[in-house]
Parts: C-alpha cells; structure tokens; sequence
C-alpha cells in the first residue's frame, strides 16, 4: 500500500525512513506524543500522523513525548505480534544519545574500566503514584530496571550548553516508562532541558530534552532479513 497523497494538510507527513507492505520506519520529532492521548487536544501525535497517510499502521513501541528519533510501525496484526514479541523478547538493538548535567569522569589510564566499555545501571523502578507521570527507583516494590551507558566524545554541539555536562551512549536492557531519564536521574545526572527530572540550570540549559533514539536494528518480521537504521543526533 503507496502513501496517500491526499492526506489533510492538518497532518504533516511524518519523516520515513524505510517503508514496504509490512513495516514503516519513521522519525518523531521531540515533544510530539507516540500515540494519541485522552481528548481532541490530544490527538495529534505521530501515530495519529502516520495513519493519515498509511491507513493501516500500527504502533508497536512509543517514544516518551520529549524524546526524538526512530520508530517502528507495523502494517498488519501479523506484523505487529510479531515486531511486539521482539520487544519483548530483546531482540531489538536500541541505542540513544543523550547529554546529561555533569561531568562523568573519563577513567584514568590505570583503571580497569575503559570509558569506551559499556556500564551498567541496575535499579527497580515504578510509577510514583502521588507525582504521576513521575516514576522513580524503588527497590523494595519496583520492577527489575536495566540500563547500558557509555561515555562519548564531546562534539562542537556540546559548546552551546552553559553547565557542566557529559555526551552519553544509552541502551535500554528493560523498557519501563521514563528508564533513561530516571537511572541518569539516579545517578545524579539528569538530562539537560528535561521537563520532568530536571530543575534549575540543568533544566534551564537546553531548549528541549536532550535525548534522542539514535539507532534502531531487527530482523524483518517477514523476511527475516537483518534491518538497521541511524537517525543523526539534533543536538
């Protein structure tokens, strides 16, 4: 099914990176909802989008609204268990950058652990039930939460922001609501410019939350063959 050109020009097209008869890859803009929420005000998102111009797309993961960068849609229920139960299953690569407040030190030539090599947070986390959309670590009652980071270069980007601050790898093990933020949160490196865990200069010193869903790799639920895509990081 070719998209439809004669979609309402209330529905921009969204950006598509890879498109055929059983999977759409697409880009989604920062504060911008995966999928519609409750009312009219509501609607618009890039699901809502996609559907005006692929009528039978469905979602299979969602991007916090914040966030940027790649997803996967299928285009028939077929599809959609199969792309779902590999989520389920990890059998999707996912990897974002983010920009976090703070300095995360660059281990010393005598240290064991290379800055290169990935790290591992490890931390429960559930819904914080009196702050709701927050979520936050809780050992006792949350569930198992994991997170893969890595320290990056610095890039010319990185001189626009006026705190302290460290260029991140991120892969999520786990997919629970809100992972990223709240583990770098945790560790006491929110993201700059985020809305929810962020305060002060940390929130203050970028326009927009700075993490963005980088890389998205898996095999074609109908071919098999292997797919990898790579969105360039906006900020």
């Amino acid at each position: 099914m070719s998209a439809i050109d004669a979609a309402p020009d209330s529905a921009p097209k969204p950006q598509c990176l890879y498109e055929d008869k059983h999977v759409l890859v697409l880009f989604k803009p920062h504060e911008l909802l995966s999928v519609p929420g409750r009312g009219e005000e509501k609607r618009d998102s890039l699901a809502w989008r996609a559907q005006q111009y692929w009528r039978n797309a469905l979602v299979v993961h969602r991007l916090d609204m914040s966030t940027s960068g790649l997803l996967v849609m299928a285009r028939s229920p077929e599809v959609h268990r199969s792309l779902s139960m590999a989520f389920a299953q990890r059998q999707v690569h996912k990897r974002y950058t983010a920009v976090v407040h703070g300095r995360l030190p660059w281990p010393d030539a005598t240290d064991a652990t290379d800055a290169t090599e990935w790290q591992l947070i490890d931390k429960p986390l559930m819904l914080d039930w009196e702050r709701r959309p927050l979520h936050i670590v809780d050992t006792e009652n949350g569930k198992p939460s994991q997170t893969r980071w890595r320290i990056l270069p610095d890039t010319p980007a990185d001189a626009h922001w006026p705190v302290p601050h460290t260029r991140l790898d991120l892969e999520p093990v786990t997919g629970r609501t809100h992972q990223l933020r709240v583990h770098l949160q945790s560790m006491g490196h929110p993201m700059l410019g985020d809305p929810l865990y962020a305060q002060g200069a940390a929130l203050e010193a970028a326009p927009r939350l700075l993490l963005h869903a980088r890389e998205l790799g898996f095999d074609h639920p109908v071919t098999g063959k292997p797919l990898f895509f790579e969105s360039a990081v906006p900020f």
